[in-house]
């Protein structure tokens, strides 16, 4: 279809500042023929990242090259189908992960022996709990797992081991096949943790397949609501960036350690993520054609 057949809007510079599906135009009284492919491509790319099956292995390799041991655990959802009918299923662990932890629990760990700056991997004796889990879980996009739990994971490291505040314990993270935010509880009260972040591919929208979702919770059990946990949103290269996402999973992990909760109790304040005030937009040349 030719350029001078599609009728324009009036607000067309508006799509230089979002993703969304606006000022599309119209061919007649319908989209035009290529809004329409890309509407096409954008639901399948959806689809595709909801039916993508986890590597769990890769990414505990690469986990495990940023010096952390790894668990690779599954939900009691046997298979992608059972997980999308039965969100429940994701919430917990299977019987052979439950067999996993009772057999980690069982082994020796040696106290020091993997510290790097302020942060170490182990605790300091086998009673005392971890200062912090992480659980990697697909949820409904392994393509955000894929492409954006590992840098996230290796951004937060390198804020703990720059805090000189207080040094951090972290446990082997947890990598869950078929799992929900929930089963992060039950991981980390296994593992004896006193805050868990589950890293876990949220829903893809029709411009975000590939959007990670960050859920802390400090004294993770099962039974916990999502009015007890923080969330971080929409972490990709098109969305928040992992240094912001970063800096303001820090910023929640020391105000929890200080306050011991989680939740709709501790906000996340804007003031501690810099820079924002030196910049300013400029004034746009022409005034808006119509306010919204």
């Amino acid at each position: 279809m030719t350029t001078h057949l599609i009728t324009p809007t009036p607000w067309d510079a508006l799509k230089n500042f979002t993703d969304a599906r606006i000022a599309l135009g119209r061919a007649g009284v319908s989209l035009p023929t290529a809004a329409h492919l890309a509407f096409q491509l954008a639901h399948a790319q959806a689809r595709d990242a909801v039916h993508l099956p986890l590597d769990a292995a890769g990414v505990a390799a690469s986990l495990q090259a940023l010096g952390l041991s790894t668990l690779l655990l599954h939900s009691q959802a046997a298979d992608r189908t059972l997980y999308l009918q039965r969100p429940e299923w994701g919430r917990r662990l299977d019987a052979a992960s439950l067999n996993t932890l009772t057999q980690w629990q069982k082994q020796p760990r040696y106290p020091g022996s993997a510290r790097t700056g302020a942060v170490s991997l182990i605790r300091s004796s086998d009673d005392a709990p971890y200062d912090l889990a992480f659980v990697v879980v697909d949820g409904l996009s392994a393509l955000a797992i894929h492409q954006n739990a590992v840098p996230l994971i290796a951004a937060v490291l390198q804020r703990l081991q720059a805090d000189a505040t207080q040094t951090w314990s972290i446990a082997p993270v947890a990598v869950v096949e078929q799992g929900r935010v929930a089963i992060g509880d039950e991981v980390a009260a296994l593992l004896k943790a006193r805050m868990v972040v589950v890293l876990i591919g949220e829903r893809p929208g029709l411009s975000s397949p590939d959007s990670l979702g960050l859920y802390l919770t400090w004294a993770p059990a099962l039974g916990k609501t999502d009015a007890q946990r923080n969330c971080i949103s929409n972490v990709r290269p098109a969305g928040l960036s992992i240094a912001v996402a970063s800096q303001t999973l820090h910023h929640l992990l020391t105000q929890a350690r200080v306050m011991q909760l989680t939740g709709v109790g501790l906000k996340a304040e804007a003031d501690h993520v810099k820079p924002c005030r030196p910049h300013r937009l400029q004034p746009p040349a022409q005034p808006p054609v119509a306010s919204v």
